[in-house]
Protein backbone atom coordinates (compact mmCIF):
# COMPACT_ATOMS: atom_id res chain seq x y z
CA UNK A 1 0.00 0.00 0.00
CA UNK A 2 1.31 3.91 -0.54
CA UNK A 3 2.00 5.93 2.34
CA UNK A 4 -0.04 8.97 2.44
CA UNK A 5 3.03 10.72 2.94
CA UNK A 6 4.07 14.64 1.49
CA UNK A 7 7.82 15.24 0.60
CA UNK A 8 9.06 17.97 2.33
CA UNK A 9 10.25 20.93 1.04
CA UNK A 10 13.43 23.04 1.24
CA UNK A 11 14.80 21.26 3.92
CA UNK A 12 18.26 20.43 4.57
CA UNK A 13 18.23 18.32 7.80
CA UNK A 14 19.47 14.72 8.81
CA UNK A 15 16.10 13.33 9.67
CA UNK A 16 14.32 12.47 5.95
CA UNK A 17 10.52 11.29 5.70
CA UNK A 18 11.36 7.52 5.30
CA UNK A 19 13.29 7.91 9.13
CA UNK A 20 10.52 9.59 10.60
CA UNK A 21 7.93 7.40 9.45
CA UNK A 22 10.51 4.33 10.81
CA UNK A 23 10.23 5.81 13.87
CA UNK A 24 6.74 6.38 14.32
CA UNK A 25 6.57 2.67 13.64
CA UNK A 26 7.30 2.72 17.97
CA UNK A 27 3.77 4.54 18.16
CA UNK A 28 1.40 2.26 18.96
CA UNK A 29 -2.30 2.30 18.96
CA UNK A 30 -3.31 1.21 22.62
CA UNK A 31 -6.44 -0.31 22.03
CA UNK A 32 -5.28 -2.68 19.24
CA UNK A 33 -1.27 -2.91 19.88
CA UNK A 34 -0.39 -2.11 16.60
CA UNK A 35 1.80 0.80 15.47
CA UNK A 36 -0.21 3.82 13.80
CA UNK A 37 1.97 3.70 10.23
CA UNK A 38 1.44 0.42 9.51
CA UNK A 39 -2.15 0.63 10.94
CA UNK A 40 -2.45 3.85 8.26
CA UNK A 41 -3.48 6.52 11.05
CA UNK A 42 -0.48 8.61 9.65
CA UNK A 43 -1.79 10.52 6.60
CA UNK A 44 0.78 13.15 6.30
CA UNK A 45 3.90 13.96 7.34
CA UNK A 46 6.03 17.20 6.61
CA UNK A 47 9.56 18.18 7.66
CA UNK A 48 9.80 22.05 7.79
CA UNK A 49 13.13 23.81 8.73
CA UNK A 50 13.26 25.75 11.93
CA UNK A 51 15.93 27.82 13.21
CA UNK A 52 18.02 24.91 15.74
CA UNK A 53 19.02 23.00 12.51
CA UNK A 54 16.90 20.01 12.89
CA UNK A 55 13.23 20.13 11.55
CA UNK A 56 9.51 20.37 13.40
CA UNK A 57 7.87 17.53 12.34
CA UNK A 58 4.27 18.29 11.39
CA UNK A 59 1.73 15.25 11.32
CA UNK A 60 -1.57 14.21 9.82
CA UNK A 61 -3.00 11.60 12.32
CA UNK A 62 -6.21 9.99 12.56
CA UNK A 63 -7.60 7.12 15.28
CA UNK A 64 -9.95 4.36 14.34
CA UNK A 65 -12.55 6.35 16.25
CA UNK A 66 -13.08 9.81 16.81
CA UNK A 67 -14.30 8.92 20.23
CA UNK A 68 -10.93 7.69 20.73
CA UNK A 69 -9.74 9.04 24.59
CA UNK A 70 -6.67 7.93 23.90
CA UNK A 71 -4.71 11.20 21.93
CA UNK A 72 -2.60 12.33 24.09
CA UNK A 73 -0.94 9.04 24.79
CA UNK A 74 -0.20 8.44 20.96
CA UNK A 75 0.58 12.24 21.11
CA UNK A 76 3.53 11.34 24.00
CA UNK A 77 4.69 8.24 22.35
CA UNK A 78 5.46 9.93 19.08
CA UNK A 79 7.26 13.09 20.74
CA UNK A 80 9.08 10.04 22.59
CA UNK A 81 10.12 8.28 19.27
CA UNK A 82 10.89 11.20 17.81
CA UNK A 83 12.71 12.81 20.53
CA UNK A 84 16.68 13.82 19.15
CA UNK A 85 15.60 13.42 15.14
CA UNK A 86 13.40 16.54 15.32
CA UNK A 87 13.17 19.43 17.21
CA UNK A 88 9.35 19.52 17.40
CA UNK A 89 6.29 17.22 17.23
CA UNK A 90 2.80 18.85 15.98
CA UNK A 91 0.28 16.54 15.62
CA UNK A 92 -3.17 17.77 13.50
CA UNK A 93 -6.08 15.60 14.40
CA UNK A 94 -8.09 15.22 11.16
CA UNK A 95 -10.99 13.27 10.16
CA UNK A 96 -11.69 13.23 6.90
CA UNK A 97 -11.47 11.32 5.45
CA UNK A 98 -12.55 8.58 8.02
CA UNK A 99 -10.12 5.48 8.69
CA UNK A 100 -11.04 2.38 7.76
CA UNK A 101 -9.47 -1.18 7.32
CA UNK A 102 -8.47 -0.41 3.96
CA UNK A 103 -6.03 1.69 5.49
CA UNK A 104 -3.67 -0.81 7.06
CA UNK A 105 -0.59 -1.96 5.25
CA UNK A 106 0.25 -5.11 4.29
CA UNK A 107 2.58 -5.52 7.39
CA UNK A 108 -0.79 -4.25 9.38
CA UNK A 109 -2.88 -6.68 8.72
CA UNK A 110 -0.17 -9.78 9.33
CA UNK A 111 0.48 -8.24 13.01
CA UNK A 112 -3.44 -8.48 13.38
CA UNK A 113 -4.29 -11.45 11.76
CA UNK A 114 -1.07 -12.77 14.63
CA UNK A 115 -3.10 -11.37 17.18
CA UNK A 116 -6.52 -12.80 16.07
CA UNK A 117 -8.39 -10.60 13.98
CA UNK A 118 -9.76 -11.47 10.63
CA UNK A 119 -8.76 -8.67 8.31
Amino acid sequence: MSKPVETPTGFDGDASVDEVMEALKDVVDPELGINVVDLGLVYGLNLDPSDGGQPVATIDMTLTSAACPLTDVIEDQAHSALDGMVSDVKINWVWLPPWGPDKITDEGREQLRMLGFNV
